[in-house]
């Protein structure tokens, strides 16, 4: 019954339904792939975000090279600001709305140098290209608590004076003329003296997990259902080439077969004649040729 599954044609629907079995899964496993470093970062989120600062003697490796697992870590920050070095970085959207971002260096007591990121920045209307200000960070010695982020990559293109493409610590030192600790840089979470204008403040990062898990699921689905479908194809025709069978051939009970004639259009058999009905003459004339007469 099931012998035309292997066809040609049905051998490459079934090739078929495997290739987009196999692209389901691929995609779901990349959905949960998502949805575990969503995770991580959640995890980061609400075990560091607003834990006790920490003092910069025990971060100092992590300006060097940030774990992964200690990003939003706070840390307490005691020097001053290099204003003069200060640069805001371009293309930076905050809640769906362009702008800036101000990163400024920042000198320890110990006398090492890290970035802090300050904060937001809109796009300005009286010179393109550049907020309308940017305000100035506190003069001389300054406590701030930064949360530690990763620094970011090279982008292959420029900025103008005063700018930057990305928060490329590398590339700021070299503007700069002197050294940076390149790990991380601090996001700026609080500062004192505070100043009387400050860029607009970070918010906290969500910890909302998105929708990778449905989606995951979703492709699982659509690449078993691919099978079912097929599966149901399948059954369809060997159910249709079983009516179609039996259409062409019927057995009768003594054994043979004939051709299965829709009754409608069977030839009608041979219908008998009627014999006309004698009248009384002939059977006169009947009676008296069988007495001789």
């Amino acid at each position: 019954m099931y012998r035309f599954l292997f066809s040609s044609k049905w051998l490459g629907y079934l090739l078929l339904a495997a290739i987009f079995a196999a692209a389901c899964v691929f995609l779901g496993r990349w959905q949960m792939d998502r949805r575990a470093e969503t995770l991580a970062e959640i995890n980061r989120v609400v075990s560091n975000y607003s834990a006790t600062p920490i003092p910069f003697a025990q971060a100092r490796d992590q300006f060097n090279q940030l774990d992964p697992a200690k990003e939003w870590t706070q840390v307490e920050l005691k020097g001053s600001y290099d204003a003069a070095g200060q640069r805001i970085v371009r293309n930076r959207p905050l809640n769906g709305q362009p702008g800036y971002e101000v990163v400024v260096p920042f000198r320890l007591t110990s006398g090492e140098t890290v970035v802090i990121d300050r904060g937001w920045l809109p796009i300005g209307n009286r010179n393109p290209g550049s907020p309308d200000s940017v305000p100035a960070p506190p003069s001389g010695e300054v406590t701030a608590v930064v949360r530690l982020k990763h620094g970011e990559p090279e982008l292959q293109r420029g900025a103008p004076e005063g700018q930057l493409a990305s928060i490329d610590l590398p590339t700021y030192a070299t503007q700069l003329g002197y050294p940076l600790l390149t790990g991380a840089y601090g996001q700026l979470a609080s500062e004192t003296p505070p100043s009387a204008d400050m860029p607009v403040a970070f918010p906290k990062p969500s910890t909302d997990e998105g929708t990778h898990l449905s989606y995951s699921l979703q492709w699982f689905a659509f690449g078993v259902l691919m099978f079912v479908g097929f599966g149901y194809a399948a059954r369809q025709q060997a159910r249709n080439a079983a009516i179609d069978a039996e259409d062409e051939e019927e057995t009768l009970p003594d054994g043979a077969v004939h051709s299965a004639v829709p009754a409608a259009r069977r030839p009608a058999p041979p219908r008998k004649r009627k014999r006309k009905k004698a009248t009384a003459e002939e059977e006169e004339d009947a009676l008296l040729d069988a007495q001789g007469y």
